[in-house]
């Protein structure tokens, strides 16, 4: 297995390979030459200079490495190239199995508002709001006035709280989605926005799956991770002192839901928003998240091996 990653997570896969007595082949930039990951690979090769965009975020660079080293696998681990559809698609078609979802499912839910039209039509509750990207000022400016502020602007291919603002009023509404394109399409070279609701206050819970390739999925219970600053979470904590056994069996029931609509499989995460005992749909992590050893500590199943 060539892991196409660094770090932590690098360092995590090479572990569970070890284990499970699987060859493990690490990739490094030239910053990283002497990075922990690639000391404990059983072989290792550069794949280019220090920037992100000439190493681990060079599909052609990794896939060449993949060839020369005869792996059978590769592992994206998170970030990087881990939800990139494209890459998953490359390793398929290279006759290298990708270890997480199909190309087709990361199309599927990789955008925020193709991935709420699919959980609408399965039937599952989405956040009131638009469900396709914002054409113009006075269009978004009109949904707005339908949902009701407060609302939150969010890109659609966003993440991390980045090109996310909150509105709570019409004459905010211009300035907030003007800052809010500019900084997506910074972050993620795509300045289309959706609009949601503002609930709160809320719980933000995700359901750990893991799916195989014969259409089982299964959940290993959810994670609180309402507890944040900035958007970005701050602790997470495994099972939610929120979530009692009825609402679990509903969260984790959708959330599997979801998973078959897309055609899903390997590990990923489904979030949602919970306000009392109604719950509504957020996104999908179709990767492996940082969070896993949260769940793993509670469950005693290892989710990389």
């Amino acid at each position: 297995i060539l892991i196409a990653n660094r770090g932590e997570i690098a360092v995590r896969v090479i572990r569970a390979c070890r284990e499970m007595g699987i060859s493990s082949v690490a990739v490094y930039s030239q910053v990283d030459r002497d990075s922990l990951h690639v000391h404990l690979a059983d072989e290792a090769h550069s794949i280019g200079r220090s920037t992100p965009a000439e190493s681990y975020l060079s599909a052609e660079r990794i896939l060449e490495v993949a060839r020369k080293a005869n792996a059978e696998a590769i592992h994206p681990g998170y970030g990087f190239l881990s939800e990139n559809p494209s890459f998953a698609q490359a390793c398929q078609e290279q006759g290298f199995a990708f270890i997480g979802p199909p190309a087709e499912a990361i199309r599927a839910v990789g955008n925020k508002t193709t991935a709420r039209r699919v959980v609408q039509a399965a039937g599952v509750p989405i956040v009131p709001g638009s469900i396709a990207n914002l054409n113009d000022h006075t269009e978004a400016a009109a949904i707005a006035q339908e949902v009701g502020y407060p609302i939150l602007l969010k890109a659609s291919s966003g993440g991390g709280g980045k090109g996310m603002r909150i509105v709570r009023s019409t004459d905010q509404f211009e300035s907030a989605m003007s800052h809010a394109a500019g900084e997506a399409a910074r972050a993620f070279g795509d300045s289309g926005l959706y609009i949601e609701k503002l609930i709160g206050p809320a719980c933000h819970i995700e359901v750990q799956l893991l799916a195989d390739g014969f259409g089982n999925v299964v959940h290993l219970g959810e994670r609180d991770c309402s507890i944040q600053r900035r958007y970005q979470k701050v602790i997470e904590e495994s099972p939610s002192s929120s979530v009692d056994d009825r609402l679990r069996a509903r969260l984790t029931e959708a959330a599997i839901k979801i998973a078959r609509a897309v055609g899903y499989q390997n590990a990923g995460t489904v979030e949602f928003l919970v306000d009392g005992e109604e719950f509504y749909f957020l996104e999908v992590n179709a990767r492996l998240q940082v969070e896993h050893p949260v769940t793993e500590m509670v469950t005693g199943i290892d989710i990389v091996k």
